[in-house]
């Protein structure tokens, strides 16, 4: 596992565009990547942990900014645990799909 991720890499890991994280580093205090004295974006883990869960405020839960940084206030612990799940859930989800097409491949042949 790498220490440090770039803006590009960390954009590609959610599919978002560089801009989106940015305006997202603004927005939120949560993420702050470390920057070098050119301005480049160095990105730890802890960093890539805070955009995962802002994505799923935003993206999955479909908050407003507003909404997704009062929820980040109010219960943080509870967010998480939810964003946990969450994650957990599509990854059994993932699986079933691949044991399905397995046995359909199987079947037919």
């Amino acid at each position: 596992m790498k220490l440090y991720y770039s803006i590009k890499e960390v954009a590609q890991m959610f599919g978002l565009n560089q801009s989106t994280l940015r305006f997202w580093e603004s927005e939120f205090e949560e993420i702050a990547p470390q920057k070098n004295d050119k301005g480049t974006r160095f990105y730890l883990q802890e960093d890539i942990d805070q955009i995962r869960l802002v994505y799923y405020l935003l993206k999955v839960r479909k908050l407003t900014i507003a909404g997704a940084r009062q929820k980040l206030k109010d219960n943080k612990d509870d967010t998480i645990n939810k964003e946990d799940i969450y994650n957990r859930l599509e990854q059994i989800r993932k699986e079933l799909h691949l044991l399905i097409n397995a046995v359909d491949d199987y079947e037919n042949k």
